[in-house]
């Protein structure tokens, strides 16, 4: 997939869900990601692979969301399928999230601090977007943020690993220069 579409297409889905979310039209945002999903992976070499990528991503982001949520940090009014626990539109963001990381993100591989770095503060600015456009609500902002900050510096190495591991833009060609590249 081309980095400018795979940008675009997060962009989109981004925004679909988040203005999704705050105008209680979740599904709708959900659809627009899942059909961001859908073609990302209709373009991918390897659908499969991809495809346990994206599914790693959508559990550990419905974990992570769900902890914030109930350490009283974050709160989300629309959208949510079971209470106290993160709602289908941000799980739909997680997804679209992971197309990312083998196409446009993927200068951050094996760049562990700057993957840290770019998460504590990659995260945080997200959920504060998202909370100024009326998605989600940040119960004590600064210690909200202090949180989000910490789980997504844990959270961007983490996924960038899985991510290196679970590569499905690669044909299969590639592989055996990725894998001497690691």
């Amino acid at each position: 997939m081309n980095i400018w579409l795979n940008i675009a297409a997060f962009q989109v889905g981004w925004f679909a869900c988040v203005v999704g979310a705050a105008h209680d039209m979740p599904w709708a945002g959900t659809a627009v990601a899942l059909a961001v999903v859908a073609i990302h992976l209709y373009l991918a070499p390897q659908v499969r692979v991809q495809a346990r990528l994206i599914a790693f991503a959508a559990v550990f982001g419905f974990l992570a969301d769900t902890v914030l949520i109930r350490g009283g940090w974050l709160e989300f009014s629309s959208g949510i399928l079971v209470p106290d626990t993160a709602p289908h539109w941000i799980v739909a963001l997680w997804m679209i999230f992971a197309t990312t990381l083998n196409v446009s993100l993927i200068w951050l591989k094996n760049r562990w601090l700057l993957a840290v770095v770019f998460g504590a503060a990659g995260g945080p600015l997200a959920y504060y977007a998202g909370s100024e456009l009326g998605a989600v609500t940040l119960i004590d902002p600064v210690s909200a943020m202090f949180a989000v900050g910490v789980a997504w510096a844990f959270a961007m190495p983490l996924l960038l690993l899985v991510a290196d591991r679970l590569n499905g833009t690669l044909t299969p060609k590639q592989i055996p220069e990725a894998v001497d590249y690691v």
